[in-house]
């Protein structure tokens, strides 16, 4: 992986959906520690008891973090909701520079118990909204590569595998993640003519988010803390988007690849090595 000649998030703007808790919150206050514009979007305006943090929150954190934030309530299956949030991006930070697709729906469920409602949520969510956010940037990000600003899309899912397991159990899920892992796979050949990166990143463990302890039976101590794809996320998203593009990553190889492997601080209980894997990783 090439580093880009100006190694950091500084001065650029960042659109991240689903940027109110988890693994989205955790890049925007990595880019925010550079001095990034980070623009939120998220459903969550007000508080949750089971899935804490908000938007506004969120956007108080970027900027104590050190970065400038802009929170923008947003629906990403609604097409018109998303280009209204790119409108307010634009008008506040004069641009985007990068596009993390991070928002995601899951459904850990077989045929069976999938009613066609939460199929359409993962989808809608999932591949539509990864579409339609990129669609609706992308003559933001062909503007940041002809400035010369290193212009990425980050997509949060993994490598694509036709290994029946993986979707065995819960076949809607895995073929809305995969979705969004097809549109790195097109979208990286068909931006490059525009310098435009687009890579996939996964990680190799469960992440110990809010959303994912409502799942039966995941141990939070035997996960690794959002703050590891986020920094995986920086180093991508700081390298040479022209050399760097149709990846699938996976986040403890990207830091290995960096030099670190001591990655005992990511563990939510540190010393442990009895990690969870996450899915769809052979």
């Amino acid at each position: 992986m090439q580093r880009a000649p100006d190694a950091t998030l500084k001065g650029k703007t960042l659109f991240i959906t689903g940027a109110s808790r988890g693994i989205g919150h955790a890049i925007a206050l990595r880019a925010a520690r550079d001095g990034a514009n980070v623009v939120l979007v998220a459903k969550t305006t007000v508080p949750n008891p089971k899935l804490p943090g908000t938007l506004y929150s969120a956007a108080g954190e970027v900027k104590a973090a050190g970065g400038q934030a802009l929170a923008v309530p947003c629906d990403i299956r609604d097409d018109a909701a998303v280009a209204g949030a790119v409108e307010a991006a634009v008008k506040r930070f004069d641009g985007i520079d990068i596009l993390v697709n991070n928002a995601s729906a899951i459904s850990l469920t077989p045929t069976t118990a999938t009613p066609m409602k939460r199929f359409d949520l993962v989808f809608g969510v999932n591949v539509r909204g990864t579409y339609a956010c990129t669609q609706a940037c992308l003559g933001e990000l062909i503007r940041s590569g002809n400035a010369g600003r290193n212009p990425h899309v980050l997509n949060l899912s993994p490598p694509l595998s036709l290994k029946p397991h993986w979707f065995a159990a819960h076949v809607a899920y895995t073929m809305a993640k995969y979705g969004m892992s097809m549109c790195t796979l097109g979208h990286s050949a068909e931006f490059k003519q525009y310098g435009i990166a687009v890579n996939s990143l996964w990680p190799r463990t469960a992440i110990a988010t809010a959303a994912l302890q409502m799942i039966p039976g995941i141990d939070p101590g035997k996960c690794r803390k959002p703050e590891i794809v986020a920094d995986a996320a920086w180093m991508v998203l700081t390298s040479d988007a022209r050399t760097t593009s149709g990846n699938f990553f996976i986040d403890d190889a990207v830091l290995a690849e960096h030099g670190v492997r001591d990655l005992d601080r990511y563990a939510v209980t540190p010393g442990t090595q009895d990690l969870i894997p996450d899915f769809f990783l052979d």
